[in-house]
C-alpha cells in the first residue's frame, strides 16, 4: 500500500465526505469496518471515524456476555473496545486529519470477507437496474443474485449480500407502493373506511411480500348482494392498464333490472389458485351466503 493511501496527520481534504470515503476505502483495503460520528459544522467539532464494531471469527476470541440475564437467546459478545480511529477537524477551510490510530486489537478480515461490513456494502445503480430487470422478469431474488455472483466472478467480487438485495426490492416496493398504483388503492381504502367502516377489502401478497390480487366492496355492494345475490355473473375480460392486468367485476340486476355491482378486484393472473382466492374472498365479504346461480366467461381457470 502506497504511503498516500494512508492516514497520516495533517493530511487535508477539501470536504467532510472526501475524509469518510478516505477512511473507509483504507478500511477495505486493510479488512475492517468503519463508522463514523456526526459532525457539527456550526460548532466546528472534530469528526471521528472509528474502527467499526468487529465480529469475530471461528479463531477469535469472544468475549464475556455482559448484557441482561433475562434474555432467553442472547447473541455472543462482539465489541473489542478497538482504539483503531481517525480524526479530521475544519482548519482555513480544509479538513485535516488531527489524529490518527491504526492499531487494531482484533484480526483483519481477509478481502473475500471484507464486503461483509456494512460500510462496504453496496448496490451500485447498474446492478439496481439488473436488479429490477430481473424482478420483473420473474426470476426471484435468489436466483437474480447468483446470477450477478457469476458476472462479478464470485459473490467476493459483488460488493453486497443477499439481504442487501431483499431490503433494496422491498424498500423499493414499498416507494412504489406508496407513490404509485397500490398506494393509491390504499389511500382510497383508507377514506372510504372512514366515510363507512362497512367498506369490506381484503388483498393478496406472494412469498416475496409483493401485493398481487385485490378485493373490495363498498357499503351499497354489500346491500345490493344481500338483495339480489341469486344470481350474479363474474367478468375478467377487462384490462385496465398497460400490464394487462384483469379488472374482475361481480354484478348482477335489481328488481328494476337495472345493474348493480357486488364486489370488484384487480388480479395479477388469471390461474386456479387466484380464482380460488377470488371467490373465498368475495364469500367472506357477503358473510359466506352464497349465489344460487354464477354466469362467468368460459374460463377454464375459473370453471
Amino acid at each position: 500500500m502506497t504511503t498516500n493511501l494512508i492516514p497520516r496527520l495533517n493530511l487535508e481534504f477539501d470536504d467532510i465526505k472526501e475524509s469518510w470515503e478516505f477512511w473507509n476505502a483504507y478500511g477495505r483495503r486493510t479488512g475492517f469496518g468503519v463508522r463514523k460520528q456526526k459532525f457539527n459544522k456550526t460548532k466546528n467539532d472534530k469528526s471521528i471515524y472509528s474502527s467499526y464494531l468487529y465480529v469475530c471469527n471461528k479463531e477469535g476470541v469472544r468475549k464475556p456476555n455482559k448484557r441482561d440475564v433475562r434474555t432467553r437467546k442472547p447473541r455472543d459478545e462482539t465489541r473489542t473496545g478497538c482504539e483503531a480511529r481517525m480524526k479530521v477537524k475544519l482548519v482555513d477551510g480544509k479538513y485535516k486529519i488531527i489524529e490518527v490510530v491504526l492499531y487494531h486489537n482484533h484480526p483483519l478480515q481477509p478481502p473475500k470477507a471484507v464486503h461483509l461490513f456494512a460500510s462496504h456494502r453496496r448496490i451500485t445503480p447498474a446492478q439496481q437496474h439488473e436488479l429490477e430487470t430481473a424482478e420483473k422478469a420473474g426470476i426471484n431474488q435468489k436466483l437474480a443474485f447468483n446470477l450477478q455472483s457469476q458476472y462479478a466472478g464470485g459473490q467476493d467480487n459483488l460488493g453486497y449480500t443477499r439481504d442487501d438485495v431483499k431490503n433494496y426490492l422491498n424498500s423499493r416496493r414499498q416507494r412504489a407502493m406508496k407513490y404509485g398504483d397500490a398506494g393509491c388503492i390504499f389511500r382510497y381504502f383508507e377514506q372510504q373506511l372512514t366515510e363507512n367502516p362497512s367498506f369490506f377489502h381484503a388483498y393478496q401478497m406472494d412469498s416475496e411480500e409483493r401485493v398481487t390480487n385485490v378485493f373490495w366492496a363498498d357499503a351499497r355492494m354489500l346491500i345490493d348482494y344481500a338483495c339480489f345475490g341469486e344470481v350474479i355473473s363474474l367478468d375478467t375480460t377487462y384490462c385496465t392498464n398497460s400490464n394487462h392486468r384483469p379488472l374482475a367485476i361481480f354484478f348482477g340486476f335489481n328488481h328494476y333490472k337495472a345493474g348493480v355491482i357486488f364486489g370488484v378486484a384487480l388480479l395479477y393472473d388469471e390461474t386456479i389458485e387466484t380464482f380460488k382466492w377470488l371467490f373465498e374472498t368475495f364469500l367472506c365479504a357477503h358473510k359466506n351466503l352464497k349465489p344460487l346461480i354464477v354466469f362467468t366467461d368460459q374460463d377454464a381457470a375459473m370453471a
